[in-house]
């Protein structure tokens, strides 16, 4: 750590230090990128985590809760509609926008993520097919601190879908979801590392962390890895256990 005793001082100072604290701000970033991200949320009804894959969770307007559904449709099972947490009725179509708009008052991020991506589809008359108002709200969400959407803006940017293609900010958008938990995310750095860069320890670092949550395509690729001798077996085993733990907590085994 170096003190400066004014900015003129520093800027001057500058032009030597410069590539050693480049240096030193790439280390730190990576401490928090490859730092084991915190597990995911439980399920309210069930307890249990919530699955990986986003069609088996729902998020729900009427009291911003994100549940299983699974407990959704067990609920539904049982005979009684409505919310399984707060027992709202199910809503029409227009009933759950007008909730969703509540919700964004209120600063709920999910909120601003799941009507951005109902404007994406727009598959129903009250909320028509709008890829600039989509676009805003997925960024809205982001700044709110919502991972998933910064997953499906980095998708947008890497793939030059409604934003202009974009690889460096479709890394910076992967690296904030992969830092918050979101497994597809960090799988893409993985493969982003692997095939773009050809660092294949960045990108086991990447996928070691990922299948450890539970993914499975960054388990396939750990598992290529040691086929091909690049992929040690004590890193193999290591990531099989933590594979397993994860699953088995998924499943509630």
């Amino acid at each position: 750590m170096v003190k400066y005793c004014n900015r003129g001082c520093q800027l001057s100072h500058r032009p030597r230090h410069k590539s050693a604290c480049k240096k030193r701000a790439a280390e730190l970033f990576d401490e928090k990128l490859f730092k084991q991200p915190p597990t995911g949320d439980d399920c309210p009804i069930c307890f249990l985590r919530l699955p990986l894959d986003s069609g088996e969770i729902q998020y729900m307007a009427c009291c911003g809760k994100v549940m299983c559904v699974d407990c959704i449709d067990d609920h539904k099972a049982s005979g009684v509609m409505g919310c399984p947490f707060c027992r709202k009725s199910e809503p029409s179509w227009k009933e759950h926008h007008d909730r969703l708009e509540e919700r964004i008052k209120l600063g709920d991020a999910e909120a601003f993520y799941t009507l951005g991506m109902l404007y994406r589809q727009g598959n129903h008359n009250s909320i028509p097919q709008d890829f600039d108002r989509a676009v805003e709200l997925l960024f809205q969400a982001a700044e709110l601190g919502s991972f998933n959407a910064h997953y499906s803006i980095a998708t947008y940017y890497s793939c030059g879908m409604f934003l202009e293609q974009d690889t460096k900010k479709a890394i910076h958008h992967y690296q904030i979801a992969a830092m918050g938990g979101d497994c597809a995310a960090r799988h893409n750095l993985g493969c982003f590392e692997n095939e773009n860069k050809g660092n294949k320890e960045r990108a086991l670092k990447h996928w070691m962390i990922s299948a450890s949550a539970g993914d499975d395509e960054s388990l396939k690729n750990v598992n290529h890895g040691f086929s091909k001798g690049w992929v040690t077996e004590e890193e193999y085993e290591k990531t099989l256990r933590a594979y397993k733990e994860s699953t088995d907590e998924l499943e509630g085994d």
